[in-house]
């Protein structure tokens, strides 16, 4: 699927996944419906600089995801081994990190994010209780997203 053929949008319904991850098995989008916000965040690979950043940052901010009454989920397109020996060398990771591996990139792809290169553009989605995309964040590939903009959208979602 060309990722420009795909446009979400605030207020459209977050397209449902099954991905498996390097701590939990496999996840399902759906099933934190009715019990948790969620965040997807989407990022081009392990061992990368920025995403270096990105992921320990969002390690570091896990208390305030939680007050929020939020999951965190982070997408790739590595794989779970990838997944696993990476989140090693952070020092361990409490959240999920998700392989779109097989088929590649495919959940990227429903949400619109799959670079033609075949990595995951740099981008957060925050879905609410109802499964409603309610935050949008692209960013350029060396940048990285805007955390305390995502956690005002998120304070915003409590009920």
């Amino acid at each position: 699927m060309d990722r420009r053929t795909v446009d979400l949008q605030v207020g459209d319904a977050a397209p449902d996944f099954t991905l498996s991850t390097h701590n939990e098995g496999e996840l399902n989008l759906g099933w934190y419906r009715g019990r948790k916000n969620v965040v997807l965040a989407f990022y081009p690979g392990d061992w990368t600089p920025v995403c270096s950043q990105q992921i320990p940052s969002y390690q570091e901010s896990i208390d305030r995801f939680a007050q929020l009454n939020c999951q965190l989920l982070a997408i790739s397109v590595d794989s779970i081994a990838c997944h696993k020996a990476w989140a090693r060398s952070l020092g361990g990771l409490s959240f999920p990190l998700m392989s779109d591996y097989y088929p590649h990139g495919a959940v990227a792809a429903r949400y619109g994010v799959l670079h033609a290169k075949g990595y995951a553009e740099r981008s957060v989605f925050a879905v609410d209780l109802r499964g409603i995309i309610q935050y949008i964040d692209r960013v350029p590939l060396a940048s990285l997203p805007d955390a305390e903009r995502l956690f005002k959208a998120l304070a915003e979602l409590r009920p």
